[in-house]
Formats: structure tokens, sequence, C-alpha cells
């Protein structure tokens, strides 16, 4: 209750891109934090920007900028003081983030699996179909399981590429399943077993970064930060810090609590999908060497197709 009473006066401002997913996730964090606190909604004020990646809809985010595109006006406006706070998809925030940012919490993670559209599944994809994705780890995957497919750039939200693909740009795309079931379309396409194929790292996890010296804010947002969530994005998030890897890097990987203890399973691909590389490792929750070993097998076990697209441990 001294929680609730402190912040019942207070309004706080959480940032966020104007995308329809981006803004369904604000509105997700928004009610976790006035459900938690017991306070009105309208406590928190969202503050919406159209990010430079939303703006730039034709080439791959690889080729433009990588993911800071989704990042930079949300970090400018929090290191001014703008916002208090700002809530982004795991898997769009770049590995190393500005100094003085810190990571206030991790919602409860959602359904990490991708979903195909217009197939029911990658094998009765027809031969020589034509897929849209924009992601390198997706592309990769696609083609080391079926070589014969070709892929072409989709970018845009979920409703401009499924806009696209009933043009019949393409046979089929990805989406993820969570942005799905937090947009109201769980039922679209066909999801894709996750132990298969491995998501790529802080899938369907919602992150809420604030300034690290911040500490209203912090104690605020910590009412909603999911513990178990948490550790499997920040071990992820070290995997990618141990392989240096960037936006053309494709990687995918799979997180599980087991036995007290994550179990971390990645692959790295060449980007036409014709090398890949696998591996396991078991650590405990916190321990950011163990993803950080996981990062340097795959890279000693790597083809050099492979390796190229990742500079280790700083890289």
């Amino acid at each position: 209750m001294e929680t609730q009473t402190h912040t019942q006066d207070q309004t706080f401002r959480l940032g966020t891109r104007r995308s329809p997913l981006a803004m369904a996730q604000a509105g997700e964090a928004r009610d976790r934090l006035a459900k938690a606190h017991g306070i009105d909604p309208a406590h928190i004020e969202i503050v919406a920007v159209t990010a430079s990646g939303d703006r730039i809809q034709d080439r791959a985010l690889a080729e433009i900028g990588g993911k800071a595109l989704w990042t930079k006006e949300l970090d400018a406006w929090l290191a001014s003081g703008e916002i208090d706070f700002a809530v982004h998809s795991a898997k769009d925030v770049e590995t190393l983030r500005p100094e003085g940012f810190a990571i206030g919490a991790v919602l409860e993670r959602e359904d990490v699996r991708d979903v195909l559209v217009g197939a029911a599944s990658i094998a009765a994809l027809p031969q020589g179909a034509v897929v849209g994705t924009s992601a390198p780890r997706r592309a990769a995957q696609l083609l080391h399981a079926r070589p014969d497919c070709k892929v072409v750039t989709f970018r845009g939200n979920v409703a401009t590429r499924l806009a696209r693909l009933a043009a019949g740009e393409a046979d089929a795309t990805f989406l993820a399943a969570a942005g799905l079931r937090r947009l109201g379309e769980a039922g679209t396409g066909h999801p894709l077993d996750a132990e298969h194929w491995l998501p790529a790292p802080g899938q369907a996890a919602i992150l809420v970064e604030c300034r690290a010296d911040d500490a209203r804010t912090r104690a605020f947002l910590s009412a909603i930060d999911d513990a178990p969530s948490r550790d499997a994005v920040l071990a992820e998030r070290a995997l990618l810090a141990g392989l240096g890897g960037n936006c053309h890097s494709p990687v995918a990987v799979l997180t599980r609590a087991e036995g007290g203890e994550l179990v971390m399973r990645a692959a790295l691909y060449s980007p036409d999908g014709a090398e890949h590389v696998e591996g396991e490792a078991r650590f405990a929750a916190g321990d950011a060497r163990g993803p950080a070993r996981l990062a340097a097998d795959l890279l000693a076990r790597a083809a050099p197709a492979i390796a190229v697209h990742f500079g280790g441990p700083g890289g």
C-alpha cells in the first residue's frame, strides 16, 4: 500500500514507437503498471514517436543502420528527460546500449515461436517458393531447410506484410506469434515448433528501459519485472555480446528454465543457409559466463562463411 500511495499523484511519461504493435506493447506495459500500483492508467502518459525504422520501408534494416533505427529517437528523449522510460521489443534493442541507461523491467515473455503465413509448414512450401522476410535469421534458416526457395525483402508492420502477401508479392512470409497475439490476430498462420525453428534472441519479450540514475522510475518499473523472463532475455543478450554479431549476423536461440538453471540452445548460420553450427549450454540464471562460453564454442566450430559475420567479444 505504501507504493500505491506514493504513486497516486505522480505522472510518468512512457515513450514508444508509433507503430500499431509498439503502441499495443506500450498499452500493455501501462496497464500492468497501473494494476500493480493500484493507480489510474491516466497517470502514465504514452508519448509516441515515428522511428526511423518505421519511416524507411523499402530496404532491409541491416542496410540502413541496423537496430539503432528502432531506438535512437527514444534514446534521445530518454537521455534528455522528455520521457521517464521507453518500451521496446527486446529483440529490437542493440546489445551495446548507451551509458546511463538501465533495464527497468522485462515483462512476462509471450509465445516465442515464429508463424509461417502462406503454408502449413516449411516442408509444405511449394518448390521454388518466394518467401518474404527482412530478417537475416529467418532467411538463413529457411534457405538451410529449403535451399530451393527464394527470399525477397519484406519490411513494414504486420498489416503491411500481410497486405503484400495477399497482393501476391510472395508465396509466404514469417511473423512473430507474440506480435500477432498482441494485435488480436492470434489465429493467423501456422506456428513453427521453437525446438526445431529457433527464434530470435529476445523474441516475444517486452523490455522497459529507463535512466540508471532515476531511482523513482526504477522503483516504479520493478513492480512489473518478471524475473524468469529477465533471466532468459539477459542471457540471450549476453550470448549476442559474446558473439559480437550485428544486423547481418544470422543467429537463433531458445532459452528455457530447467531444474533451477537455464538451458540455452543456439545456432549460427551463413546468410545463404549453406553452413550452420549449433550448441547447447546449461548455467545458473544471472551467470553471463555461461552464454559467453557457448558463444566461444560456436565461433570456434563455425565455418569461415559463418565466422566472418561475427566479431567475437567486443566485436
